[in-house]
């Protein structure tokens, strides 16, 4: 049946619902795909009657789904990650049981595969990237002394088709079943002819909108870093994290497109019969496999670049010292985003490409460690004679040390192709790829939502349980990983549901003990974030510098007012805020205090985010009418928006200098505390200047 010839609901039928499987031929992974559909649903309703219980509705939409403060769009992007991470790390879960009960298991092979695709897809693009980017928008600006991001709409519409896509994702778990292609769809698996149902569908869709709100978003951030740094913020005078945010940000620019291309030719092959990916009409497969890489594997250094900014930040706040070779980092930084154009060939080594492009691109490989060497030592160098404090950062930041070092190592080994072809499909590359994502890029995540948070929310997060947190998930990742290693060189192929070779269980066991570790480890992470929301009143940060802290996110109050600073830093030094601390600059009234101008709040995200989900729904199910009508409903709000006429409002002079004469009161009476006493009560933001 073609694209056109569907009825008014498409493709959409009993059958499509994921409960109608379990109700006509009851199994246990029937019963594991009804309970996560089921849990979705329960989740969505108990969230509904909790807004409405509570009369959220209206500061929610006052506040945060209309806001157009970088800072608030950047927590919620934290907040729609973290959600898809627990659907990530409970799908990775099953799949580790899945494996450890082998070759008996409890999935079926289709269900397994959905697993492993959704599970990849997730945490790639709907965990790390908005994770990142969440993280980015609070802190980028404020460091820059900026007010805002450049075009503060877009990045409301950015976060709009992000979050859009990912609920289409949890759709998938209700409505359909998702792609069994992988998180890189390779066709022929994802082709019509293979795969007919919507699985694939669902994938494209989400990746291309998705896809366009990264674009926007790396577009936003360079103009921001280029135009917006405030006076005296010389390139040169930027933290590091800025510029890891800068190449981070340009590679999302120039990576993106390549994907997005190769999900819409892969669309036009299902839904309008083109052949760019058949083996007939002039089709070639391996197109697909080149656009994909070309966006693959600089994607990797997107997430990675911008977990060396946090990292960089904690080693140097949290051993009281300058960071070492700030130039040579920000070299590597620039050397790093090029090399990462020239290697994505490695990921297909096996495929049939003469030795000596092998050859070319086996040495690229190699040379882009050379960088991230240079960043490890000039990290170990900043905290050599430093004063370390052992805070959750911290130790999520040494622990990166040392595991990324092995994942790297493990990466150059797969660097040459002879090697790798023996290994290519084995779960020795699954181990290497998480042994360099996870240290690499989910403990630089973690690592920065600690050290910022008191910033966001004007208190710190309980330090102890932060730390038994990071050590669980330090534990989960070597029992869930190592193990494949081995299980990898003895020959195990990646994606294997089941396997009859009971060689191989032992180490499944220990991965699926592993997995179990982990998941200790997030609820941990969930425990620490309610008890220190019960024990705020204990841990509040009012004057914003809890940890003696170097830049200038840390020179204003927590949380930081809608326009960040009352009036723009002159800076003079790299470290400025602690250069200002030492030399008595800090904590400073100014000359004059001026009305500041802001962007008013604007519906024209949440509407986006409602139009567009409506529209790849309709788009997934072949369901046209529909597809028209919100097509048309996106249009018609973004020519709306472009007649609003009063888009920014002015915060008089006289409510500035109430509110900064009220924090500096507060800084005069505040006692100020050294680094040892920075996990107690007393800590309430006011660091003691320790040279």
């Amino acid at each position: 049946m073609s694209a056109t010839e569907h009825g008014w609901l498409g493709k959409l039928s009993w059958e499509s619902l994921v409960f109608s499987n379990f109700l006509e031929s009851p199994s246990i992974n029937e019963a594991v795909a009804s309970a996560a559909g089921s849990l979705v649903i329960l989740a969505s309703i108990a969230i509904l009657g909790l807004l409405t219980w509570y009369r959220l509705w209206g500061p929610l939409w006052r506040d945060w789904l209309t806001s157009t403060d970088h800072k608030k769009i950047g927590i919620m992007y934290i907040v729609f990650a973290i959600v898809m991470l627990v659907r990530g790390l409970l799908e990775g879960m099953v799949m580790r049981a899945q494996q450890a009960a082998a070759p008996d298991g409890f999935l079926h092979a289709d269900h397994f595969a959905q697993l492993f695709s959704t599970h990849g897809t997730i945490m790639v693009f709907f965990v790390a990237v908005p994770f990142l980017v969440g993280l980015i928008n609070f802190a980028m600006p404020l460091q820059i002394g900026a007010r805002d991001v450049a075009f503060p709409v877009l990045n409301q519409i950015s976060l709009a088709v992000t979050v859009s896509s990912g609920i289409l994702l949890m759709v998938s778990l209700v409505v359909g079943q998702f792609s069994t292609g992988g998180w890189s769809a390779y066709p022929p698996y994802t082709g019509g002819d293979f795969s007919p149902g919507v699985g694939p569908d669902y994938w494209i869709w989400a990746i291309v909108f998705s896809g366009a709100g990264t674009t926007l978003t790396g577009i936003n951030f360079t103009v921001t870093v280029y135009k917006c740094r405030g006076p005296g913020m010389h390139l040169f005078r930027m933290p590091l994290f800025c510029w890891t945010v800068l190449c981070a940000s340009i590679l999302m620019i120039f990576a993106m497109p390549p994907l997005s291309v190769a999900a819409l030719m892969l669309g036009l092959d299902r839904y309008l019969d083109f052949h760019f990916f058949t083996n007939d009409l002039g089709g070639n497969m391996m197109n697909y496999a080149n656009l994909f890489w070309l966006f693959g594997h600089p994607e990797v250094y997107l997430l990675v670049l911008p977990a060396y900014g946090i990292f960089s930040e904690v080693f140097s706040t949290y051993s009281a010292k300058t960071l070492y070779g700030y130039k040579s980092l920000v070299i590597a930084t620039m050397c790093i985003a090029i090399l990462s154009f020239t290697v994505w060939l490695h990921h297909f080594f096996t495929m049939g490409q003469s030795p000596t492009i092998n050859i070319a691109f086996g040495i690229a490989t190699m040379l882009i460690a050379v960088p991230t060497g240079v960043k490890v030592y000039d990290w170990m160098a900043t905290m050599y004679r430093g004063r370390i404090r052992f805070t959750t950062p911290m130790v999520y930041a040494i622990g990166f040390l040392i595991l990324f070092v092995i994942g790297g190592l493990s990466g150059v080994i797969l660097a040459n192709p002879t090697v790798d072809f023996q290994v290519h499909n084995t779960l020795f590359l699954v181990a290497h790829f998480h042994n360099v994502l996870i240290p690499g890029v989910l403990f630089g995540i973690l690592a920065g939502y600690n050290y910022w948070f008191p910033k966001a929310f004007g208190f710190r997060l309980n330090d102890k349980l932060g730390r038994l947190s990071a050590y669980l998930w330090f534990a989960g990742f070597m029992l869930t990983f190592f193990p494949l290693y081995v299980a990898g060189l003895l020959g195990m192929p990646r994606r294997s549901f089941t396997y009859a070779d009971l060689t191989f269980k032992p180490y499944m066991i220990v991965a699926f003990i592993g997995a179990m570790v982990v998941l200790a480890a997030l609820i941990t992470l969930v425990v620490q974030f309610l008890v220190s929301i019960r024990d705020r009143h204990k841990t509040r940060v009012p004057v914003g510098d809890p940890w003696d802290g170097r830049s200038l996110e840390w020179a204003s109050p927590a949380p930081v007012p809608a326009y960040n600073f009352v009036e723009l830093p002159t800076v003079t030094d790299r470290d400025e805020f602690s250069e200002a601390k030492e030399h008595g600059r800090a904590y400073q009234r100014p000359k004059n205090y001026r009305d500041i101008e802001l962007p008013k709040n604007n519906p024209l995200g949440f509407i986006l985010c409602v139009t567009s989900g409506i529209l790849m729904f309709a788009l997934v199910w072949y369901i046209w009418w529909l597809a028209l009508i919100s097509a048309l409903a996106i249009l018609i709000a973004v020519i709306a928006s472009t007649f609003r006429k009063e888009t920014e409002y002015i915060i008089p002079a006289s409510q500035l200098e109430k509110d900064t004469e009220a924090w500096l009161a507060l800084v005069e009476k505040s006692e100020a505390v050294s680094r040892d006493l920075e996990d107690s009560p007393r800590n309430v933001g006011y660091s003691k200047l320790e040279l």
